[in-house]
This record gives structure tokens, C-alpha cells and sequence, in this order.
């Protein structure tokens, strides 16, 4: 199998190349040629396997230039107890009603991010090995809080790699930055901006397909490549967990083999539910995917109008990690959608660039709304919905996964809609701890993490998780912080060469 760039047809290149890339040089993502197919015996097959089986068997149908023993060796080294705290890895959870919530926070750093970056590592390293020329790999990352610490944590000490991550110093939850800041490693740097994820995130990419940078690094015997979710090597891994959860709830007898569900994603950079996506135009029977926004609900009224529209004001919410107004991942689905019209992607693209907004055609909105529902909720709701769970169900929701089940709630009351329902859960409450304590009507007066972590556990009985727990007394490694416009001078920095 090849991959194309969104913005070049002409550009073939494998999933080793596309992996160590990370990016086109055009600036397009990297998109398979075509979508294989999973059939319905297949996902049968699948049912009886364990995590790392079920991540083998599909992520083997897209790295065809690796050997079956390296897929399996990989996923045996991502998916396993001593990386994940539970041993079904990505576990559903039964809220009731249908409703059923993928836990995706079981990893090293207790968010969704791991479940990706802990494999990403070893698809870099094999990857590496056929395409990198023995350069030292650098990977580049854009936070909005939790792919930095995983990333970080992915990556950490890995042979011939270094990894830089940049987060917006004022944007992210407190553990966020603490897990960020204090992280470990010979071969890590971390740096704030002052701005926002957007900002990061558009200094990163202007950053690797800059070929003045990328002559430099490479007189160092240096390469870019990405841990966020540009990455095809970061994408893949996720459609595996829809494909495991949709297995899970035919062991559990919860639906038939062949029964729809519907998957409800919170998402600001739209990998997750792109994720989702690719999983269902593969051959997982689902029904209607529900994308979830916060009040940075530029994903929502895209999905209902047609139009992409940044030129808003953002807002600093209680759910960060979708605090996003450019959703990079969503030119995948426009190039799809659009018959990979890489002429098409151009344009919008650079009416983004230019003009900060694009509209597409009739043809490619009329297919987005037949395949996505989108729904959005404020700070007030979100922790409201927080509150009801724990009071009803006495289940702990974080703030990124109450957006979720409060998008979902009010989509069935619309609908009437009532498929089984799996909603992604894609971060542990105490990532979030004091937002989730003032959702529960606990106003603590404190500055200390660890004592809001004591507090939200001493009135939920909700299990703190070890890696959280672990930092406290971490001395802090890592205080840079630049303006977006010196990035490029920072990445000299952190890299020891000279700019």
C-alpha cells in the first residue's frame, strides 16, 4: 500500500516513508491510497483476541512494507501490563441505557494520547531503519496538553531520537504542564509559547516544511518528523480501539455481530473521529458519528454549514485539549470526500491560510452531514453533566468526556435515537482535578494539585492514578518559554546547533 500527500496526487510514497516524514513538503497529510476493507468475518475473528492481536491484524493491512514479526513485535510492546494499567487496555464501561464509555486512559500519562504514542515509537524505529539514512530523527510536537506529555513519554530515551515539544503556557490544565515540565529523559525539551494551541500548532508546521530550516538540521545529520496526529504513523493506531470496542460489545452480548452503533468523539483537531471515520468506511457497522465541541465550536458549525470559519473569538474553556480552532486533520476527510481532489484541498487550504475561513461545495457539505452529527456545550454544561453522572451513576467523568456525553444526551433527546452507543472517554478526572471539584460543588481553596487530587478523591472514592501521583516532588527541568514568531530559534536552542 502507498500513500499520497492531500495536496499532491503525484506523491507515492510507503508507510515507513510516510511515518519518518511525518508531513508532506507540500504541507499535505499523508493519506493511504485506499481504504482496505474488514469484514464482518473478520471482526469475528477479532472477538477472541486480546488488544494487541486485534492492533496487529489491523494496522498490518496498512504497513505492507512491514514484516508480520515486526507489526506483532511492535503492538506487543505498546500493548501490554507494564504500559497500561488495565489489562483490556482500552476497556468499555457500561453507563446504562446503552450508553457505554471507552475508557482511552489507562496508559503511562492517563490520556487518550497514549494510545498512539506509546506505539508510535516503535512504527518510528522501523520505519527509521529503511528510510532515515541513519540521521537522528527530531520529533517536532504542537500540545494542546495531552499528546506533549505522551509524546514525551513515548519517546523518551529512544535511540538516535529527540524529541521538542511546544505548549501554549497559559492554555493547558496545571498536571498538564507539571507532567510536561518535570518529564524525564536525556534526549526531551520542552518549551511554552505565549499564544494559544493554534499558535503552536501553525509554528510547528510552518517549522517542518520550512527547506531552509530543513537544510540545516540536516547538515547536523538530523530529520523532522511529527508525534501529533499529522502523523499517519499516530492516526492508525486509533482506529484500532473503535474496531476493539465494537468487539467487546459482541462478547458482552451488548449487540449483535452486525448490529450498527453510533461513536460519539470530543474533538478539536478532528484525528479522533477521523479515526472513527476510517474504521467505519472500512467495515465497522456504524451508524452516525458524533462530533462534540466545546464553546470553540468551529468543528460544530462546519459539520452544519459547510463553512470553516477561524476568525473568531477562542476561549479558554475547562476542557483545553480542545481549546482548537484549526482542525488539521480535517483535510484528510475534505480529500477524501472530495474524489481526493488534491487541486480542491489546495484551494481550501489556502483560502484558510489567506483569508481564514473556506466553504465547500454543496456536494462534499451534503456528505458530511450524512455521515457526522455535531453538537456543542459550554463550562456551565459540562460541569453539570459531571455532576448528574457521579450523582446517578457514580461514575467520574474528566471535562473532555462530560462534553461528549452532554453532546450525546442532547442529540438522542433531539433524535430519538437510541443505537448503542460507544462515547470515547479520553482523559483520567484527575488530569482536571479542580474543575471537576467545582463541577461537584466543591469550592477548594488551594494552590497545591495534590491536594485537589487528595480532596477529589477523599468525596468520589474514584481511584487516583499512580503516574499522577508519581510526579509530586519532581523537580521542575523545563521553564523556556518564547513567543510563536521565535520558535524556529528555540528549536536551534533546545537542539544544541547552532542557528
Amino acid at each position: 500500500m502507498m500513500y499520497n500527500s492531500t495536496r499532491d496526487n503525484s506523491v507515492r510514497v510507503t508507510s515507513s516513508q510516510a511515518i519518518t516524514q511525518g508531513i508532506s513538503k507540500d504541507g499535505g497529510l499523508f493519506v493511504p491510497e485506499e481504504i482496505p476493507a474488514l469484514t464482518l468475518e473478520e471482526i469475528s475473528n477479532m472477538i477472541s483476541l486480546k488488544y494487541p492481536e486485534r492492533a496487529e491484524y489491523i494496522m498490518s493491512k496498512y504497513l505492507t512494507d512491514f514484516t508480520g514479526d515486526e507489526v506483532k513485535e511492535c503492538a506487543n510492546l505498546a500493548y501490554n501490563e507494564e504500559r497500561f494499567r488495565h489489562p483490556d487496555i482500552a476497556p468499555l464501561h457500561q453507563l446504562g441505557d446503552g450508553v457505554n464509555l471507552l475508557e482511552l486512559w489507562h496508559g503511562p500519562t492517563c490520556a487518550f494520547k497514549d494510545m498512539a504514542l506509546q506505539i508510535l515509537p516503535h512504527l518510528m524505529r522501523v520505519s527509521a531503519s529503511r528510510t532515515a539514512d541513519g540521521k537522528e530523527i527530531v520529533i517536532l510536537v504542537a500540545t494542546s496538553g495531552d499528546t506533549g506529555k505522551a509524546a514525551l513519554e513515548g519517546f523518551r530515551d529512544a535511540a538516535k531520537t529527540r524529541i521538542l515539544v511546544f505548549y501554549p503556557e497559559d492554555g493547558v490544565s496545571y498536571m498538564q504542564k507539571l507532567q510536561m515540565i518535570t518529564q524525564e529523559g536525556g534526549n526531551v525539551a520542552v518549551c511554552g509559547i505565549k499564544g494559544n494551541f493554534d499558535d503552536a500548532q501553525s509554528g510547528v508546521k510552518s517549522i517542518f516544511t520550512n527547506s531552509r530550516i530543513a537544510k540545516r538540521l540536516e547538515a547536523n545529520n538530523m530529520m523532522f518528523s511529527s508525534a501529533n496526529s499529522i502523523n499517519w504513523g499516530r492516526l492508525l493506531p486509533q482506529i484500532v480501539y473503535y474496531v476493539s470496542a465494537y468487539c467487546d460489545l459482541v462478547a458482552r452480548g451488548s449487540i449483535k455481530l452486525g448490529d450498527n452503533i453510533n461513536i460519539v468523539v470530543p474533538t478539536g483537531n478532528f484525528g479522533n473521529i477521523l479515526a472513527a471515520y476510517y474504521a467505519k468506511k472500512m467495515g465497522l457497522p456504524v451508524s452516525r458519528l458524533i462530533c462534540a465541541s466545546n464553546k470553540n465550536k468551529v468543528l460544530t458549525d462546519f459539520i452544519q454549514t459547510g463553512v470553516y470559519n477561524k476568525n473568531r473569538e477562542f476561549y479558554t474553556t475547562t476542557s483545553p485539549s480542545m481549546d482548537i480552532l484549526i482542525s488539521s486533520n480535517l483535510e484528510r476527510l475534505l480529500y477524501d470526500l472530495s474524489g481526493r481532489d488534491d487541486n480542491e484541498i489546495k484551494r481550501l487550504m489556502s483560502d484558510l491560510a489567506t483569508k481564514g475561513e473556506y466553504r465547500v461545495s454543496a456536494a462534499i457539505a451534503d456528505s458530511i452531514q450524512s455521515l457526522f452529527h455535531a453538537g456543542w456545550c459550554d463550562d456551565i454544561q459540562t460541569a453539570d453533566t459531571i455532576k448528574d453522572v457521579f450523582k446517578k451513576n457514580g461514575y467520574l467523568l474528566d471535562t473532555h468526556t462530560a462534553v461528549a456525553v452532554k453532546v450525546y444526551m442532547s442529540y438522542r433527546e433531539q433524535t430519538g435515537d437510541n443505537t448503542p452507543v460507544v462515547i470515547a472517554s479520553t482523559a483520567n478526572p484527575y488530569k482536571f482535578s479542580a474543575s471537576v471539584l467545582q463541577a461537584l460543588g466543591e469550592d477548594f481553596e488551594s494552590s497545591d494539585e495534590f491536594a485537589k487530587m487528595d480532596k477529589l478523591y477523599d468525596i468520589t472514592s474514584f481511584e487516583i492514578p499512580e503516574p499522577l501521583l508519581s510526579i509530586k516532588g519532581k523537580a521542575v527541568r523545563f521553564a523556556n518559554v518564547c513567543n510563536p514568531s521565535d520558535m524556529e530559534q528555540a528549536v536551534y536552542s533546545l537542539l544544541h546547533i547552532e542557528g
